[in-house]
């Protein structure tokens, strides 16, 4: 056989072998599309899934199901997406913890946050908010440092999870500080901000999404912004950095699905996220939940993962933290 008839076979050959994969993107999605939510309901990344769970819906012409999957600092609803198939009907709601502090704070973690996924869009990035009880007597951080000081063993300090940036935030802080704590990790911020509420915590570290409607309501006070300058919408937080703490944080919630997408699927994905978060509808309750709508492409996103977890290594090396 000649060199350019086997060159032919093996063309022929490889188009064969893409036929199916090429079709299934074609006739994506077939059917209703899981979005799991590694966090309880009632969190950030929770209120952002529905939101773009709902609009994501609309625009495809099938049901996307939020299936919350707490867990491991986020990292037990993240498995469960790196093993899925990678066929489009099965996706993440990615997040800092998840997939840019697990992989130093969990030794023994089975998935890659870069490789095991495929990144589709950036949703939206965030501050996080320092709350307390309304009772607690706490009004800025030097409230609470005297607090903490004042009890032996520091005080008990709640967040959505062990590894999570706001758990990460907590150490910090008392890091500079020079105070005790004791860590309360719930299962997602929405338990977490019930307890808060209810006294049994006196204070939280939380994504702003999630507390915003609580400090707009008054159940809860807000002491402390983690933005590098005062948040538009809560003029009257002062942040980290005003009260003598050099601090500051950003939280991010994205899409992903399995590694090995295929490409037409990762771009529709793309497509019809940024055109859900583009509404004026969305734009103003991102706006009401202190959050600033991604912009990213796929490869921007990607190489923006990566980017983090080589950035929150350090932090939790230095924390001492460690799980599993």
């Amino acid at each position: 056989m000649s060199a350019h008839l086997t060159r032919r076979a093996l063309a022929a050959g490889a188009a064969l072998l893409a036929t199916p994969r090429l079709a299934r993107a074609q006739a994506w999605p077939s059917g209703p599309i899981r979005l799991v939510v590694p966090f309880a309901p009632g969190g950030s990344t929770d209120l952002t899934a529905r939101l773009v769970g709902e609009g994501l819906g609309q625009r495809l012409g099938v049901p996307v199901i939020v299936e919350n999957r707490p867990g491991a600092g986020a990292t037990t609803g993240s498995q469960m997406v790196a093993d899925a198939p990678p066929d489009g009907q099965t996706l993440v709601m990615s997040n800092i913890a998840s997939h840019a502090i697990s992989p130093a704070l969990y030794p023994n973690l089975r998935y890659d946050p870069v490789t095991s996924f495929t990144h589709i869009a950036m949703v939206i990035t965030n501050p996080s908010a320092w709350v307390v009880n309304r009772d607690s007597g706490i009004n800025n951080l030097a409230d609470l440092v005297r607090a903490a000081k004042a009890r032996p063993g520091g005080l008990d300090m709640a967040s959505s999870g062990a590894g999570s940036s706001n758990h990460l935030m907590l150490v910090r802080f008392c890091e500079l500080a020079g105070i005790e704590h004791t860590h309360i990790p719930f299962r997602g911020a929405g338990p977490a901000m019930v307890a808060v509420i209810a006294g049994q915590v006196p204070m939280m570290s939380d994504s702003l999404p999630s507390a915003a409607s609580h400090i707009r309501q008054g159940t809860v006070r807000a002491i402390a912004m983690s933005s590098a300058e005062r948040h538009p919408g809560f003029p009257d937080v002062p942040t980290f950095r005003e009260q003598g703490f050099d601090m500051s944080s950003t939280s991010w919630f994205s899409l992903s699905g399995p590694a090995g997408m295929a490409a037409p699927v990762v771009e529709r994905l793309h497509r019809e996220v940024m055109a859900v978060i583009a509404t004026p509808a969305n734009q103003q309750r991102f706006a009401e939940m202190g959050g600033t709508p991604g912009d990213m492409t796929p490869a921007e996103f990607s190489a923006f993962v990566a980017s983090e977890v080589a950035r929150w290594a350090p932090v939790v090396r230095a924390s001492g933290a460690t799980v599993g």
